[in-house]
């Protein structure tokens, strides 16, 4: 069985690296999915504050880092793989392949998930 989320070596030292500038009591990184853009959804990296409740989240840990991801959004982000690059101008960002995304905004920025397809795809494996 894969891994529900990939954390590649690159992202891994971002994140990191991040934490250890992060805003003091910061508990980690989540990652999200908003309700913006085109195509309805984007991904967003946030510092988890002191306050925040992880009770909610499902954490995956790889290569020394750790995501935290809300459950509510862990089923359309499952196999996902999560790298971080730099373009050949220097601009550097995460970047998230995502086998459930069904399309993508012209930009690139928003993605859309057929609900229907995956709620199928659970219910069959369920039944198997």
């Amino acid at each position: 069985m894969s891994n529900p989320i990939t954390i590649t070596d690159k992202a891994a030292s971002q994140i990191k690296a991040l934490l250890a500038k992060a805003p003091e009591g910061s508990q980690g990184l989540r990652l999200t999915v908003k309700p913006t853009g085109c195509s309805g959804n984007s991904y967003a990296m946030e510092y988890i504050k002191p306050e925040d409740d992880l009770a909610g989240d499902d954490v995956f840990e790889q290569n020394g880092a750790a995501i935290y991801i809300p459950k509510v959004h862990s089923w359309m982000l499952f196999g996902m793989a999560v790298d971080y690059i730099v373009d050949d101008l220097g601009n550097a960002r995460f970047d998230f392949s995502n086998p459930n995304e069904t399309g993508r905004c012209g930009c690139g920025e928003s993605f859309h998930v057929d609900v229907d397809e995956l709620k199928r795809l659970h219910d069959t494996q369920q039944a198997d």
